[in-house]
């Protein structure tokens, strides 16, 4: 596929490359902008990007927009493409781009320009009639686009205040082939089928009120699952040598300030005051396990420290973003802190790599590495976040592990590595990462005890292998839908009495179950088996036990499972410590 830039170089890229699919989806908007341009002249046309999966665009109709128009919008894209219209770019003075956009009437266009330096150079794309200006870049001929499919409608805000006019923003997806196409749109529907807010509600594993707008609300069966999710972490941690500590909720502002996150990160901080004095809800755990380390002076036998948090904090995210479990206000962060001597780095990073891997393999996941570096706004020198920086390669490369560069993305403090891990049906979330930092352990002067006799500063560690807890659960949803492993399913075993008669065996067997540590309930309600089978079934219990008249006279069940076949979900007969031991 070939890309046109926007100082005139073309060049060859993949479509499954960042660059590729920016062009791609970035030229498809622009074809989007052109139809409509011709079907409906007087549209004013506002921002039309490349996103995550695809593109939008934002315009101004004269009229009621609905998603009846879409079609029409569609076929006209297509023509469009049929076409063959080859991109061409220049480069224009401000005053020529104003003139030409103000010729079109384009006045959302005029503002963005306006804001420019007056002796840019503004490149222009031409594809046909239709020009633009945009920083690119563009596939060099539209007929590269082989299927489309506008998605949706939405309202938003000229430049995301709602002070501003409200736009009409059309979604799309674009692809080089219509297999492709197919897969995307099969894709979206089984997440439709997965929505974990969905499968959420009806499986009684999570809710939110409207009164606590990204404030997650466990019920019994979530905090079952939640809670057998902390105890493995727990487990592997102390396998691990990591000791656990909790931090207060909320700490004095000064704190913040020494830290840094006032300064960088108080726009997503919930602050108040107590007897006059500012506070801050923490956002992340870091500060008060920096506080935790110098209670006390450390040795150099001490390290590495591996100190870990399940630590409950608030991030004020906006409301249009809130996304069920995914993107929430308040969430558990499986928080970690490492400090370490210079020569334990390697190892401590490798080590958390081999436990990341481990936990992601145990739940089906593979997964991808983005190392993230020096973001614009950031603390410490140039060589600290180059010896940082180079730290994390060297470690990713020791392993083995493939990974791509993410430019700027890093924390405020330290570059990163964060892990992707891939669901069942191909989408990626982010989750695990670590935090290689230099600066807070010189901001709250921490120390340690040589062999030397002499101070020196550690090096600091931050890690999550979960990343949320809320979020990951989701995940699972997700990923599972909702049909979970046994080893966390909310229950496990299911027993359904045949009828009212065999209701005290049914409970004889969830007490044999209870006492060996199996998650069971009982369905003794007077309904029909078959009903109570459909029962189960919905609530993708991953095991049922049915118990009738045959059953308690050979003080047997009989078993049945959820992941099997259908004609080989019947398991048959078993004594119940068959069960237990199957079970176990």
């Amino acid at each position: 596929m070939k890309v046109l830039r926007k100082n005139g170089e073309m060049v060859e890229v993949n479509f499954e490359e960042q660059e590729g699919k920016k062009a791609f989806w970035h030229t498809s908007a622009h074809v989007l902008a052109q139809a409509v341009k011709r079907l409906y002249p007087e549209t004013k046309c506002a921002i039309g990007p490349a996103i995550e999966n695809g593109f939008y665009y934002d315009f101004q109709f004269d009229f009621p927009f609905t998603e009846e128009h879409l079609k029409t919008i569609e076929a006209e894209m297509r023509k469009i493409v049929k076409e063959s219209l080859s991109l061409q770019v220049c480069e224009k003075s401000r005053e020529e781009a104003l003139s030409i956009m103000d010729q079109a009437g384009e006045t959302y266009k005029m503002e963005l320009i306006q804001e420019l330096n007056e002796t840019e150079q503004i490149s222009f794309y031409k594809q046909g009639e239709y020009e633009e200006f945009c920083a690119g870049p563009h596939i060099s001929n539209v007929c590269q686009i082989k299927a489309i499919k506008l998605l949706s409608v939405a309202g938003a805000y000229w430049r995301g205040s709602e002070k501003n006019q409200m736009l009409t923003r059309i979604y799309g997806i674009s692809f080089p082939q219509k297999a492709q196409l197919n897969e995307y749109l099969h894709m979206v529907d089984e997440a439709k089928a997965r929505d974990h807010r969905k499968l959420g509600k009806e499986l009684g594993i999570f809710t939110i009120f409207d009164e606590g707008p990204g404030l997650p609300v466990f019920l019994p069966r979530g905090m079952v699952l939640k809670n057998l999710l902390i105890d493995y972490w727990r487990k592997i941690h102390r396998r691990e040598g990591y000791v656990e500590i909790s931090t207060p909720i909320m700490l004095e502002r000064n704190l913040w300030e020494t830290s840094g996150h006032w300064d960088f990160y108080r726009d997503a901080m919930y602050s108040l005051k107590v007897e006059d004095d500012d506070y801050a809800i923490k956002p992340m755990s870091c500060p008060g396990g920096m506080l935790v380390y110098k209670l006390e002076p450390r040795s150099y036998k001490e390290l590495p420290m591996r100190m870990g948090e399940l630590g409950l904090v608030h991030r004020n995210e906006k409301s249009g973003t809130l996304h069920g479990l995914m993107r929430v206000r308040s969430f558990t962060q499986d928080d970690a802190h490492i400090f370490m001597r210079e020569d334990q780095v390697m190892d401590e990073i490798q080590g958390v790599m081999r436990l990341i891997d481990e936990v992601y393999q145990k739940f089906g996941f593979s997964y991808e590495i983005e190392l993230s570096t020096r973001p614009e706004h950031s603390i410490g020198s140039d060589d600290d976040w180059q010896l940082a920086t180079e730290a994390l390669e060297k470690a990713v490369q020791g392993m083995g592990k493939s990974y791509v560069v993410n430019k700027g993305d890093g924390a405020f403090y330290g570059p990163k590595l964060d892990f992707h891990i891939k669901d069942s049906i191909g989408r990626t979330w982010q989750c695990g990462t670590i935090q290689l930092d230099f600066q807070l352990p010189q901001r709250f002067d921490i120390d340690y005890i040589g062999a030397d006799g002499e101070k020196h500063r550690p090096i600091m560690l931050h890690r999550v292998v979960f990343g949320s807890i809320e979020r990951f659960i989701g995940i699972l949803l997700e990923h599972y839908a909702g049909k979970f492993p046994a080893w966390i399913a909310p229950v496990q075993v299911k027993v359904l009495s045949v009828s009212d008669k065999y209701n005290e065996y049914a409970r004889e067997i969830e007490g044999t179950l209870k006492e060996n540590d199996i998650r069971v309930e009982v369905d003794d309600r007077s309904e029909k088996l078959g009903y109570k089978i459909r029962q189960a079934r919905l609530e993708k219990v991953p095991y049922m036990i049915v118990v009738g008249e045959n059953e308690k006279n050979n003080m047997s069940v009989s078993i049945r499972q959820r992941d099997a076949e259908f004609d080989k979900q019947d398991m048959g007969e078993m004594s119940l410590e068959q069960v237990v031991r199957f079970l176990l």
